[in-house]
């Protein structure tokens, strides 16, 4: 480890407090009916931020009479990966947590996650294939293609991850700037959004946390059954999304590194394809 990393890892240290505010951010797009369920389970936080996906019902409207105190706004361009990006730049508390709106998600684990940031983690990581986690959601050939992924993504990194293509994670606000997502002010190309945009994102925040030398810790988690409507996911189109996602930043990540550089830089759709 270098003296200028050391250094950083030092000011991050102090900067942070053992009680610190928590922030959650849900993306939410035709959610109206989850939101009804899934907010008042939510503990007693500093704040929730709503990034709304364009929605057709009346998901914005649900949120703020179950939850008055709720933030929320519209998300710029498309696609899961904008929202939440959206929801960081937004998001003041010290913690942040992602969180789904369609119920997978169990809001009892946040203090776990949040106990693993207090203890030294810069991204604290749910894993659903640990002994004390697991899922009610996830079909055979999803968990068989996560652990190929997986497999793929650890060989690469030289990292130990067990669950890649899990949406459930929280991380201190002050690594944003290293994640360094696509930029939400600027509009989609015509040819699509930007890479990182879509349901890629979390391998994309995978990726990134390990090429920026970020600390990072699995987390237990069991994710439920989505309570209303169906998935957006898509097996095979976001599989090979994924696939394509892990080669792209392994370049960039490389390129990078023989350049002197730390982290990864932005990539649009026409760079991944």
């Amino acid at each position: 480890m270098d003296q200028r990393r050391m250094n950083r890892e030092e000011e991050r240290s102090m900067e942070r407090c053992a009680n610190p505010k928590i922030s959650i951010v849900i993306p939410a797009r035709n959610e109206a009916r989850n939101l009804e369920v899934i907010l008042p389970e939510l503990p007693e936080v500093n704040e929730v931020v709503l990034v709304d996906g364009h929605s057709v019902d009346q998901t914005v409207e649900v949120a703020r009479k179950v939850l008055p105190s709720i933030v929320t706004l519209t998300q710029t361009r498309r696609g899961k990966g904008n929202a939440l990006a959206c929801g960081f730049e937004a998001a003041c508390g010290d913690i942040i947590v992602m969180f789904d709106a369609d119920g997978s998600a169990d809001p009892a684990e946040i203090p776990a996650f949040v106990e693993t940031l207090v203890r030294g983690a810069d991204f604290a990581k749910g894993t659903r294939f640990h002994r004390h986690g697991g899922s009610d959601d996830i079909t055979a050939l999803r968990r068989a293609g996560n652990a190929a992924l997986n497999g793929l993504t650890n060989a690469l990194y030289q990292t130990s991850f067990t669950d890649l293509c899990y949406g459930y994670n929280a991380f201190w606000r002050d690594i944003v700037p290293q994640l360094k997502l696509p930029p939400t002010t600027v509009p989609a190309l015509a040819s699509g959004g930007f890479w990182g945009d879509g349901f890629e994102i979390e391998t994309v925040l995978n990726c990134r946390v390990v090429a920026a030398g970020l600390k990072v810790a699995e987390v237990p988690s069991f994710e439920r059954t989505r309570i209303f409507g169906e998935t957006n996911l898509r097996t095979f189109a976001d599989g090979l999304r994924i696939l394509r996602t892990i080669f792209a930043e392994h370049r960039r990540y490389r390129a990078r590194k023989r350049s002197g550089l730390s982290g990864t830089g932005d990539l649009t759709a026409q760079e991944i394809a």
